[in-house]
């Protein structure tokens, strides 16, 4: 009797690899759409099929909103000492110095002058790639800086928020930013100076509940999550079922809180128009 030997179908599966380079494509998660990388990033990081916005680092952002070769940085070298010697899963030292060799930078936020549209301005960006755009000693002295800078030229302010909220590992002097940034601005407005906001996605928690929330103009790009506490822990606390869209760019529109929700594409345009208007 003749045996019959039977193969899988995993021993027969061609091992051929695929020719397009991985990270070429990638899913929408907005409209779930393949699309492609580079058109996406010409698109200044918006979804050509559904507008949506991703989320960009400092650098990037002040490449979209600076004249180019405009932007001269302020501030910069700042770094925190650790005065707490907080360890989490590891010690905060170690966590900072992977975060500064992974992004190049020494904190969560990037400052300086620039030109916006011919416009002169303070332009201070916070950074999501570097923990998560929290603010520690080091982000909230660099704002404060940048405040007072704007405060003695009489240059508009312009503070692009996305950020997670208060650094943890810095525990109270993580706080106390959200206090002297605001008194910052509060000399800034006795001055006359001007401050628009502009509020991305996600910007939560003290950064919420401080500077990015007391501009003259706030701004926000769609959709863009805005908030102290997140929506599923406002929920659980109160126990009832919060309103479509919660927290959102729209909503807050609506309730008075954001003047306006600006497309990325726009957003250049609309803060020259803002400091022509307020006359700086």
């Amino acid at each position: 009797m003749t045996q019959v030997q039977t193969r899988t179908w995993t021993e027969v599966r061609p091992t051929r690899k695929s020719a397009i380079p991985e990270g070429l494509w990638l899913r929408c998660p907005g409209c779930a759409q393949m699309i492609y990388r580079k058109q996406m990033e010409t698109n200044l990081h918006v979804c050509p099929e559904c507008n949506h916005h991703y989320r960009i680092g400092a650098a990037e952002r002040i490449r979209q909103l600076a004249d180019p070769a405009s932007f001269q940085p302020l501030f910069g070298g700042l770094s925190s000492t650790d005065p707490l010697r907080f360890t989490d899963l590891k010690p905060y030292a170690e966590r900072l110095l992977a975060e500064q060799i992974k992004t190049g930078q020494t904190d969560a936020v990037l400052a300086g002058t620039a030109f916006v549209k011919g416009r002169s301005a303070l332009l201070c960006c916070l950074d999501l790639t570097f923990m998560m755009g929290s603010m520690g000693s080091v982000v909230g002295e660099t704002i404060t800086r940048s405040i007072e800078h704007a405060t003695a030229a009489g240059t508009p302010l312009v503070i692009v928020s996305c950020s997670g909220g208060a650094r943890m590992q810095e525990s109270g002097l993580s706080l106390m930013q959200m206090a002297k940034t605001s008194a910052a601005l509060a000399r800034l407005d006795d001055a006359g100076g001007l401050f628009i906001s502009v509020l991305t996605d996600p910007t939560t928690g003290g950064v919420t509940a401080s500077f990015a929330m007391l501009g003259d103009v706030i701004l926000a790009e769609p959709k863009a999550l805005i908030g102290f506490a997140g929506p599923r822990v406002i929920q659980q606390t109160i126990r009832q079922e919060l309103p479509e869209g919660f927290q959102r760019s729209e909503f807050l529109m609506q309730s008075g809180m954001v003047d306006r929700v600006v497309k990325r594409h726009d957003l250049r345009s609309e803060i020259a128009r803002i400091i022509d208007y307020a006359g700086k």
